[in-house]
């Protein structure tokens, strides 16, 4: 019934780290457009479901763990080294500056 070698298997878990990763930490977010966040969801699919059918499910589940590191080095180090949350992303006006800032 259930089988985990299918592309709809890492689909599930593709989208399920994106639903996880807006639960948490969705706020951190808030200030970009939807377009641009929903194509990073398309943009990792591809990417990931490309790397299944070429180099094999252990490498795109390699490659997907690259950016969860570096998410979680800012997250826990980075963002409290400046002064704001990593959790919470406050104080929020703080965050939107350094955000801003380092965008330009």
């Amino acid at each position: 019934m259930w089988q985990t070698n299918t592309y709809w298997f890492d689909v599930a878990v593709v989208m399920s780290i994106f639903a996880i990763g807006n639960i948490c930490f969705g706020h951190f977010e808030e200030h970009k457009p939807k377009w641009i966040r929903l194509l990073k969801v398309v943009i990792t699919l591809v990417i990931v479901l490309g790397l299944v059918s070429a180099a094999g499910r252990a490498w795109a589940y390699g490659v997907l763990v690259l950016p969860l590191l570096v998410a979680a080095y800012i997250h826990l180090r980075w963002l409290p080294q400046h002064g704001i949350n990593g959790w919470t992303g406050e104080p929020k006006d703080k965050y939107l500056a350094l955000v801003t800032r380092r965008r330009q």
